[in-house]
């Protein structure tokens, strides 16, 4: 093995397995960076969901299903483009693809900044900026794979724990921030007209964000090198003829998928079986819920766990966490879809957001899980390509979970996730978790 030689852009020698052959200084530095970088690629992603609830209410005049669909887009073109990522950690490295991806953010920030000051945009425009989003989380799918080059397996829960907890954060900041930040000024950006007479002035969704991405980029030039682990497309291929591959796709649509897909629709869920847009809005019922003030409750909720949890993971293993996250998905998923078909007075609300949230607690546990597994039970290189994989397929879920609502009763639907969380049980049960499993992770 040749002595570690850290002084170039792309690292000899380096075996994060054997310590002589590894530096922690060089993988936590690593770690902070593509952290940070992905963090804003979540809040990207997220743009739509955050903007959307709010387009009506300053001046846009958009039905239901156009909403769904605008905050569907970029769960599409996520998953489309997380099939590039997963490749781009062993072809062209970690630092311009951190680098690169940072600077791909200011596009679709620079094109909702402009789009959300004239309420006649084209709804096709909109559409257009909602599917660009997708760059910011497809950024997962190369990211994740690449921080398991720089650590052993042992800190493999950990290292992937924080970097996909606190940059899932991203999404639930730009939740949280985008309706302050659409109707404020900020840096004397007042030049804006404003909609209507008495309306705000529409100026701040996504420029406050817009220098932190050149930020992200300069640090990534800067700071970060390359690890000589490489491999051609054809080469990378070989995961496909792993039955694990394809059993951990199952089992991360469910943590991450279903978490994603409910993270985004959350506020449209309320507003629509609850909010202003519901029955009981058609009663005459005041004081109802707005589904902007709580849609990124779930997103904290599911990213705080997910690197919470990584340490556990580390210590009792993946499968069994997996297993529990199952469990209970299916049973709050299953009670939520209940409390849907009895909705009878604003009070309703309450109990039904406690099981939502309960939901997002186990998906958090699962993502932590489900990560952990996939460098325990696979070759390295093999893990990696699994991650970005996995990941790309589950990405899909904003944009499966808005189309299913917009075609079928969001009970129904609640119910048919809660029994595929059951298979999901069964799966990871016989396959991971159970006493002497075949791959237990």
């Amino acid at each position: 093995m040749p002595t570690l030689d850290t002084t170039g852009r792309t690292l000899t020698g380096w075996n994060p397995e054997e310590p002589e052959n590894w530096s922690s200084s060089i993988a936590w530095r690593t770690l902070a960076i593509t952290t940070f970088s992905l963090m804003l690629g979540f809040t990207v992603w997220f743009l739509p969901s955050a903007i959307a609830p709010r387009l009506n209410e300053i001046g846009f005049a958009l039905s239901k299903s156009q909403l769904y669909w605008l905050t569907s887009m970029p769960g599409l073109s996520c998953g489309l483009l997380r099939l590039v990522y997963m490749f781009l950690p062993a072809t062209i490295g970690t630092r311009k693809m951190i680098g690169i991806s940072s600077l791909l953010y200011l596009l679709p920030m620079l094109g909702w900044f402009f789009a959300v000051q004239n309420p006649s945009t084209s709804y096709g425009v909109l559409l257009g900026l909602a599917f660009a989003c997708g760059i910011g989380a497809a950024t997962f799918s190369g990211y994740m794979p690449s921080t398991g080059f720089f650590f052993p397996k042992r800190l493999s829960g950990t290292a992937l724990g924080l970097q996909g907890g606190l940059g899932n954060i991203g999404a639930g900041i730009i939740q949280l921030a985008a309706p302050f930040l659409m109707s404020t000024s900020l840096f004397g950006l007042t030049w804006v007209e404003r909609h209507s007479e008495g309306a705000p002035i529409v100026v701040n969704a996504t420029v406050f964000f817009l220098p932190w991405s050149v930020l992200a980029a300069l640090l990534a030039f800067a700071c970060l090198k390359d690890v000589p682990v490489k491999a051609n497309i054809k080469e990378q291929l070989d995961i496909f003829g792993n039955v694990d591959t394809w059993l951990m796709t199952i089992l991360y649509i469910m943590t991450f998928g279903i978490f994603s897909g409910f993270a985004a629709q959350t506020a449209l869920i309320i507003n629509n079986n609850y909010g202003a847009a519901s029955a009981l809005a058609d009663a005459g019922l005041t004081g109802l819920p707005k589904g902007a003030s709580y849609a990124f409750l779930g997103t904290f909720i599911g990213s705080l766990l997910r690197f919470a949890w990584g340490p556990l993971c580390d210590r009792f293993g993946g499968a069994i966490w997996t297993f529990v996250s199952a469990i209970g998905m299916a049973a709050t998923l299953g009670f939520c879809g209940w409390q849907l078909t009895m909705i009878d007075s604003a009070g309703d609300f309450k109990v039904f957001m406690a099981g939502l949230l309960g939901m997002f607690f186990f998906a958090g546990v699962g993502n932590a899980a489900t990560f952990k597994q996939m460098p325990m039970i696979m070759p390295k290189r093999q893990a990696g390509g699994a991650i970005g994989f996995t990941a790309a397929v589950a990405s899909l879920g904003p944009f499966l979970v808005g189309v299913a609502l917009a075609a079928m009763p969001a009970s129904t639907f609640f119910l048919a996730c809660a029994a595929y969380c059951a298979l999901c049980a069964v799966i990871c049960w016989i396959r991971y978790a159970r006493p002497n499993a075949k791959r237990p992770g």
